[in-house]
């Protein structure tokens, strides 16, 4: 192939494509018809080059520029980074934000559960003894409730812990599309955890060190749980009523407005993970634990109701964001 011949038919073609790519988004409709053309034409040429000559500038020359139409008839793929940012401040906010009455509700219910059952079970010697043995009692108030946060290096109970809330609100999540009964499930058990320990702390005077040792780590976490349960029965209660949408329809945008939940409360727990592992057992002033607690808790409300309602506004829902890219075409 008369390689120079070959330019000398062509190159206008090539020059003309690279002007359309470095015009970028100012295109009309004729012209954007215009790039896409000339791109498959130039996507062709590099293939007869590259078959038929061996000039390694031509080809990187040709290369380059059908690297660069592709992206500009395709479309380049976003950074990682924005589409990380873009999660951070306004899908998964807005999916929590969304689901407020939600996870309040389940956080003033279940609250009112445990501490009903924690006053039973202080006012009741029947019921302590129903539980487990004084001997038995005295080693979970005097030594084992506060040795669970030692036992182990903060590090890998860090982990463990993480691992486990995670697994935790996955359930409460997943299963909701059964019509939440098993995300009722697994609220209802960590209240009749949260209200036994509880109730036997107090009843052995021991109330100070229960709520020393459960607020630092247990604000946010449980506020984690309360929300995976919240997308849980919302998604059991979309399966009962979907509203205007088609059942299949709805089912779909809760569904996915839920992974953003999930993928949300990772770092959520993440967080609650590491102050359980290495403040809880560790930092020994109540004051200070605590302290750590209620600041990361309050990070997380304000992080929720600034973002998530300005979200909620515009007016995002935390699904995902599948409208297809569109281009003018011109006719």
């Amino acid at each position: 192939m008369d390689v120079d011949a070959y330019v000398a038919a062509h190159n206008a073609d090539w020059l003309r494509l690279e002007r359309l790519i470095n015009r970028g988004r100012r295109l009309s409709g004729t012209e954007i018809d215009e790039l896409v053309e000339l791109y498959q034409r130039t996507a062709t040429h590099l293939s007869v080059v590259r078959s038929s000559s061996p000039d390694p500038q031509l080809v990187g020359r040709l290369s380059s520029l059908v690297a660069r139409g592709r992206a500009a008839v395709a479309g380049a793929q976003a950074p990682l980074w924005r589409d990380v940012s873009r999660f951070a401040t306004v899908s998964f906010p807005a999916a929590a934000y969304r689901m407020r009455w939600w996870w309040l509700g389940n956080a003033v219910l279940g609250n009112l559960l445990a501490l009903a059952l924690a006053i039973w079970i202080v006012h009741s010697p029947e019921v302590q003894s129903s539980i487990a043995t004084p001997a038995e009692i005295r080693d979970i108030v005097d030594h084992d409730f506060a040795n669970y946060y030692t036992e182990h290096s903060a590090a890998s109970f860090a982990f463990k812990v993480w691992i486990n809330n995670a697994w935790v609100s996955a359930v409460a999540l997943i299963f909701g599309i059964m019509l939440g009964i098993p995300t009722l499930f697994v609220l209802l058990m960590n209240q009749v955890n949260l209200g036994v320990m509880g109730g036997l702390m107090f009843a052995s005077g021991k109330g100070s060190i229960f709520f020393g040792l459960i607020l630092p780590h247990g604000l946010l976490e449980l506020t984690a749980v309360y929300l995976a349960c919240a997308g849980g029965l919302k998604m059991g209660w979309t399966v009962v009523d979907p509203g205007r949408r088609t059942r299949g329809q709805a089912l779909a945008e809760e569904g996915r407005a839920a992974v953003s939940v999930a993928m949300g409360l990772v770092v959520v727990l993440l967080v609650s993970g590491l102050i359980e592992g290495f403040v809880t057992g560790w930092v020994h002033v109540t004051w200070l634990r605590v302290g750590i607690g209620v600041v990361a808790e309050a990070g997380f409300l304000g992080y929720v109701i600034v973002l998530g309602r300005r979200a909620t506004r515009r007016g995002e829902t935390g699904d995902a964001d599948l409208t297809p890219d569109l281009v003018p075409v011109s006719g």
